[in-house]
């Protein structure tokens, strides 16, 4: 079986599935936290891999930058492959007393894109993550000794030449993380009947202009991966 974006074989992929933004970042995790990972697509060089987490079968794929590249890959990975719990694991800019390295797990997610709307009547969609895998997520944290924040986010389109307040706008509503992904994926899991949790690593922070180390990165994105990866295990 194949899709439009991936070439991969009937049952290639495991029903719970990481999806961070950079395929790159998807093979490392796939090559430094899964026994027996195997490539299961290289469409468009957004690679993909299946293998086995604590002897839970598991995949972690790229999916792009941005709500319309996220949504494509997990519409296909829902649709044609059957996957039912999807983990975006990425950074985000952090806003408020949020602290670099913080693991911040995305409970809802607002945003500036007009996907949801689109796909909801021109009404506002609440997206929020799912309540059992956000909870199991928790507990993994908790079991790790791996402080995290919950708290709500926003996705949102622009990447350069946003709104010029919106910094502002997310400190009066207390709203700690801006990435791209999140607020589409939650809407469509939401749709599809499917299970989406965004667990995020703060990178930088939008006031103070602060920035992880290359080295302070990888360290972070490791936690980040292994409570993904708990969190998938239970």
């Amino acid at each position: 079986m194949s899709t439009p974006h991936i070439d991969a074989e009937p049952g290639a992929f495991a029903e719970t599935v990481l999806l961070p933004g950079d395929p790159l970042r998807a093979k490392h995790f796939a090559e430094a936290f899964l026994d027996d990972a195997q490539q299961v697509n290289s469409r468009r060089n957004m690679f993909g891999y299946t293998g086995l987490y604590r002897g839970q079968r598991v995949s972690v794929m790229g999916s792009g930058m941005g709500i319309a590249s996220s949504r494509i890959y997990a519409t296909e990975l829902i649709r044609h492959y059957g996957v039912r719990r999807i983990i975006r694991v990425g950074t985000c800019g952090g806003v408020g007393d949020v602290a670099l390295g913080q693991i911040i797990l995305a409970q809802s997610a607002s945003t500036d894109s007009n996907i949801n709307r689109i796909g909801f009547g021109g009404h506002d969609f609440s997206a929020a993550a799912d309540f059992s895998l956000l909870r199991q997520a928790v507990e993994a944290a908790e079991n790790l000794q791996l402080p995290v924040r919950v708290a709500p986010i926003f996705s949102t389109d622009s990447f350069y030449d946003g709104d010029p307040n919106i910094v502002k706008l997310l400190r009066q509503h207390h709203i700690l993380g801006v990435e791209m992904e999140a607020a589409g994926l939650y809407a469509l899991a939401q749709r599809e009947g499917v299970q989406a949790l965004a667990i995020l690593t703060v990178s930088d922070h939008l006031e103070t202009d602060a920035h992880l180390s290359g080295d302070e990165r990888e360290q972070g994105l490791g936690r980040m991966a292994t409570l993904a990866l708990e969190c998938a295990a239970h």
